[in-house]
Formats: structure tokens, C-alpha cells, sequence
């Protein structure tokens, strides 16, 4: 306390902090990036551990071996469904029936905001069937899920068919404690939230459904599974749900401690897990794993049925069979062997799954990086933006005054001359802040409601429409008159500049602080891309420079990069064409995500980041 009461003290304090700031500043960079990287080193990350006394060992006993009968199904199924052209209602329900399940369906209708061009889809219609298996132990207080999506085509028929054949199974046993539900959803993600939505009596997406006739207890945990073939030879676990959220880490632990059980091979992000651990190979391997899952959840899109589970903290995940060229093969006997030890270890579950991480990030799956080890990347780069603050609140509190002393970035102490200068009021950040901020507003609120007018007056579908009046305002935001400060008294001056840089310093801090707390990929990515250049940004120095950095860095100019560099991690690398009509639909897909089912990235990007952004564009060009 000492030190910051004595005034001679204090000002030797910030002398110091104003002349090392650019190299604590870039040493803080340096340290954020080079941690992130380290993380995929092996001895740096935890070995998965079963947190759950209840599912803490594989020890159980299974029994499947009907796999015939689920190729019997899946052959019937797909028959159904090619002659019905969609989902065969009335045959599911006949067949669940059949095995002994209590037997409901559920129609839904959802109209897009503007049609889905990639499925042609405008006005949503389908059928959700689910079969309940009441358990013979308990009084239907808990429940478990196993969901399977009809997709179109041949898609997914082996899928119906082994849950036919695992309801079969499981029909005939008496150790269940919960009840257990077999639902087929149809329209993927749409059948599903409309299921959900339902089943808990809530309508958060204007879905309109015909309502439950008949519910089990309370959801524990979900299975959401994807087949397409006779035999696999990999399983491959999604877990990154909607707005970034995860899964207990210790769902996650039991599918992989029951394929090592039954000998199946898993992957993460369709990697196979290294054993060479110490090499440079295996690390790179495990750097690309991990930025795989940091894109997927930075994206905020749930990538299967079970993300949208997470929503009502219900613990799910996908788990995909991957049919390749590799030698060894699995049957759906194995197929169904794993699932029913892992719903055997569900039934087992005490109490909701919650004593293991929520928060992670998985270089494989035998490994994992918890919220403590990755949030320290992170703090270091929100230190830059706090030291950059500290740089310009000690400026413009005028402590050091000594012409003769350098400040940090090697500019000159403020002249006598420029002490006497008018001090602006704060008025003057009114104007950046308001037409920022309305721009952004625009960008949320525009291309929905003016579609119909855009397609009246060009040659556009709806889809082209909202997608480009985004690109459109987006790039409008640059030409608006930001500089209607300068009517302001003493706007012009270095003080204006510096307080409108100092709140947007403070604003973008605070604003990737609170969404790395949802969604750490999507603040890190965005952390690690505008934190530099926003530090570095002002009206004086080699200005085109600083424009073409806050170009390269704004919030579109990443979604772009993280596309190309998407691809090339998972080895498919597209032209620039290629990426330009993935961006368009990336934009297209955020927005129908959000309306759709809740996702709070566009809302985010438009509503905060870019006119955060904009303002550091207002400081760039504030002379």
C-alpha cells in the first residue's frame, strides 16, 4: 500500500509499466500461444480417470447376440422406408409394438426463417416415433435415451435396426432401474428439438409439435447412434454440442473403457490415438486432434443429436460407426455388445453424472486437457488488452509529464503545449458507440426481416438474399461517418482517441472473458486473432498497415481462415472457390442455427464483436 500511496513511488511505478509495456505485451502473446501449444504435449495433459464410483469398472456381463436380427431389421426398415418415401411410421410403430414397448408418436411442423438450400427445405413436416421400456425395478422416475436420426437415402438403416434388436434384448431382462426410451427422430436436429422441446413441455424455438402422450422419468443420460453398414471397423465419439458445450467427461471415459473392453477401435475427431507418445509425430498428431475439437466447438454447432441434449443438462453423445479400408471388422453383435454394457453402467447411475469435468478439451481419448490447464492460454492474452488499458489510463491521467521521458512505443512525452489542450467530455464517444452499436443491431435484424424486399428488386432466392445483405452490412460498417465526433470541442485531440480506445480495449476484454467462460474455443479463437491488433491499433504510425491488419483480423476474415484450416486438418484441402462457397454457407448455417435452435455465436459476433471491432476501426481513423 505503501508504494501506491507515495506519489514519487507511484510515478516511478508507471514510468516503468509505460516503458516495458510492448515487451510484456509480446511476451504475454508469446506465452499464450506457446501454452496452448504446449498443451498437446503428452506429459502435460491428464490420463482419463472414471470419476463415478457407479461406472467404475466394465465388470459386467453382456449378453447381445442377436446381431442377424438387427441386420433383419435394418433390411425391413430400409424396404419401409423406400416404399413409404420418408420415415415408416406405422411400421415402427408396429414393430416396437411387437417387442413389448409402450409405443407413441409425435408430429412436428417448423417453418424456416428463410429456406435451407443445401437440404431443400423451407416448411418442416415429419414424425418423431419412440417406444418406452418401462423398468420392472422402479417406478419410471429416471430414464435413459437411445436415439437414432432417419436420415435420407440409405442412411442410418443399420442404426434402426440394431436398436430394434438391442429393445428386443433388453425386453427380456429384469435388472433395469430405469426406464429406457428407443426414439427415431426424423428431419435430424429439427425432430429432435421438437422431441425434446416437448417432452420437457417448454417451446424455446417456435416449434409446433402435437405434444407428449406418453413420457418416462427424468432423462439421466442419451445415446445417439449413426450407422450405415453392415460392419465397422472404427467407432467415433462426437461430443460438442450446441453453443460449445460438453458433455461429463465421464460419459465420455465409459464408451472408451467398453471399446477397449470388446477390442473396438475408437477415434475422436476420426483420429486414431497414437502410442508413440514422445515423438514429434504424435505430437503434431495431438496438436491437430485437439484444434479439430476446438474448431468444431468455437463453431457453436451441435455436431450430432446429442448436442442438443446438453440444453437441459442431460449428459449425451453420438457415437458414429466408420466403415473404411482398414483390415479388422466388427459385426453388429459387437456393435450391440458395447452399447448394452454401457446402458447396463447408466443403470447402474445413483445421480445425475457431475463429478467429473464439464470444461475440457480431448487430444485423444485416453487423455484429456481440464479447464485449469487451458484457461492460463487464455489469461494471457486477456493480460495484453489489460496492460494496453493500464498503458492508456496512465497516459491520460497524465502522471508522467516529463518531456524529456520516453513513453512506451516510442513516442515522445506529451509537450507543455499539448498539457494545455482542451480536455474532450465524453460526448465524444457517444457517436462511435451509437452507430457501432446500431450497425451491429442492423447486421442481427436486417437480412431476416428484408429478405422478401431483396428478393422483390434482384434476382436472388431467399437464402442469397439474407446471406448477402449480411456480407453487405458487414462491409458497410466501414464506410459509415464515424467521424461525426470531430464537431465535438477538443475531439480531435490525443485524448479522444486514447478514452475511445481505452473503453474498447476494456469493452473487447470483457466480452471474450464472458464467452471463453461458455465457449473457450470460440473466445480463444477470437482472443488470439483481434487481441494483438487491438493492442497495436492507433491514428498515428503507418496507418495502411493497421487497416490491413484490422481487416485481416476482423471476425468474417477468421470464420474464412478457420474454414481453410479446417480442411487441412482433416486432410481434405479446398480451392479458394471451394472456400468461398463453404463461407457463404457457413454464414447461411449460423443464422439458420441460431433461429433454429437457440445458438448464440451470430447473436454474439453481430451484436458485440463486430461493433467492438468497428470501434477500434473508428480509433484507427479518428484523425
Amino acid at each position: 500500500m505503501g508504494l501506491l500511496s507515495d506519489p514519487y513511488r507511484r510515478r516511478a511505478l508507471s514510468r516503468l509499466l509505460l516503458r516495458l509495456n510492448t515487451p510484456l505485451c509480446i511476451i504475454s502473446f508469446l506465452a499464450g500461444l506457446g501454452w496452448f501449444l504446449g498443451l498437446a504435449f503428452h506429459p502435460f495433459t491428464l490420463r482419463i480417470y472414471m470419476s463415478e464410483n457407479a461406472m467404475g469398472s466394465t465388470m459386467v456381463e453382456e449378453h447381445f447376440v442377436h446381431g442377424e436380427r438387427a441386420l433383419s431389421y435394418a433390411r425391413e426398415f430400409a424396404g419401409h422406408k423406400k416404399k413409404a418415401g420418408g420415415m415408416p411410421v406405422a411400421w415402427l410403430e408396429k414393430t416396437m409394438w411387437n417387442l413389448g414397448l409402450e409405443v407413441h408418436k409425435q408430429s412436428f411442423s417448423r417453418t424456416l426463417p428463410f429456406p435451407d438450400e443445401m437440404r431443400e427445405r423451407y416448411m418442416v413436416k415429419g414424425t418423431n416415433v419412440y417406444g418406452i421400456l418401462r423398468a420392472p425395478r422402479a417406478a419410471s422416475t429416471e430414464s435413459l435415451v437411445l436415439s437414432v436420426p432417419c436420415s435420407e437415402g440409405q442412411q442410418n438403416n443399420q442404426a434402426v435396426g440394431l436398436m430394434l434388436a438391442l429393445a428386443s434384448h433388453f425386453r427380456g431382462q429384469i435388472y433395469w432401474a430405469k426406464d429406457i426410451i428407443f426414439l427415431v427422430n426424423e428431419h435430424d436436429l429439427i425432430g429432435m428439438e421438437a422431441w425434446l422441446e416437448a417432452y420437457h413441455d417448454v417451446n424455446v424455438t417456435e416449434v409446433h409439435s402435437s405434444g407428449m402422450l406418453g413420457r418416462a422419468g427424468a432423462i439421466q443420460a442419451a445415446i445417439s447412434l449413426e450407422l450405415s453398414s453392415d460392419v465397422i471397423t472404427s467407432f467415433d465419439v462426437a461430443v460438442e454440442g450446441l453453443n460449445g458445450q460438453l458433455p461429463n467427461l465421464d460419459l465420455v471415459n465409459l464408451f472408451y473403457s467398453f471399446c477397449q473392453k470388446n477390442g473396438l477401435l475408437c477415434t475422436i475427431q476420426g483420429k486414431l490415438q497414437r502410442t508413440d507418445w514422445d515423438s514429434l509425430p504424435a505430437f503434431v498428431h495431438s496438436l491437430q486432434t485437439m484444434l479439430l475439437m476446438v474448431l468444431k466447438q468455437g463453431s457453436g454447432r451441435p455436431q450430432g443429436d446429442h448436442g442438443l441434449f446438453l440444453r437441459y443438462h442431460i449428459e449425451a453423445i453420438t457415437l458414429r460407426g466408420i466403415n473404411s479400408f482398414r483390415q479388422y471388422k466388427f459385426d453388429m453383435g459387437m456393435v450391440g455388445t458395447t452399447l448394452e454394457g454401457m446402458f447396463r453402467k447408466l443403470n447402474n447411475l445413483l445421480e445425475r453424472l457431475h463429478q467429473s469435468y464439464f470444461f475440457y478439451l480431448l487430444p485423444s481419448l485416453s487423455r484429456f486437457v481440464s479447464i485449469g490447464l487451458y484457461m492460463p492460454a487464455f489469461g494471457f492474452l486477456i493480460l495484453i488488452l489489460v496492460l494496453k488499458a493500464l498503458d492508456l489510463w496512465m497516459k491520460l491521467s497524465r502522471y508522467d509529464v516529463d518531456p524529456d521521458d520516453r513513453l512506451c512505443d516510442g513516442d515522445q512525452g506529451p509537450s507543455p503545449v499539448a498539457l494545455e489542450e482542451p480536455k474532450p467530455s465524453l460526448l465524444t464517444l457517444v457517436p462511435p458507440l451509437l452507430i457501432c452499436h446500431a450497425t451491429g443491431l442492423a447486421l442481427y435484424f436486417v437480412p431476416i426481416l428484408g429478405q422478401q424486399v431483396a428478393t422483390q428488386h434482384f434476382p436472388v432466392s431467399e437464402s442469397e438474399a439474407v446471406v448477402l445483405t449480411v456480407i453487405a452490412i458487414y462491409v458497410a460498417g466501414l464506410a459509415l461517418p464515424h467521424n461525426t465526433h470531430r464537431v465535438l470541442t477538443g475531439s480531435g485531440s490525443d485524448r479522444g482517441w486514447m478514452t475511445l480506445k481505452l473503453v474498447s480495449l476494456l469493452y473487447l476484454a470483457m466480452q471474450l472473458g464472458c464467452i471463453a467462460l461458455i465457449n473457450f474455443s470460440l473466445g480463444f479463437l477470437l482472443a488470439v486473432t483481434m487481441v494483438p491488433v487491438a493492442a497495436l491499433v492507433q491514428p498515428t504510425g503507418p496507418k495502411y498497415l493497421y487497416a490491413v491488419l484490422l481487416v485481416l483480423v476482423t471476425p468474417a476474415a477468421t470464420l474464412l481462415f478457420c474454414i481453410f484450416l479446417y480442411q487441412e486438418l482433416i486432410e481434405y484441402p479446398i480451392s479458394l472457390l471451394e472456400g468461398w462457397q463453404r463461407f457463404l454457407q457457413a454464414i447461411a448455417e449460423g443464422l439458420l442455427d441460431h433461429h433454429l435452435y437457440g445458438s448464440i455465436v451470430f447473436p454474439f459476433i453481430a451484436i458485440f464483436v463486430y461493433p467492438c471491432w468497428l470501434l477500434l476501426w473508428n480509433v484507427l481513423f479518428w484523425k
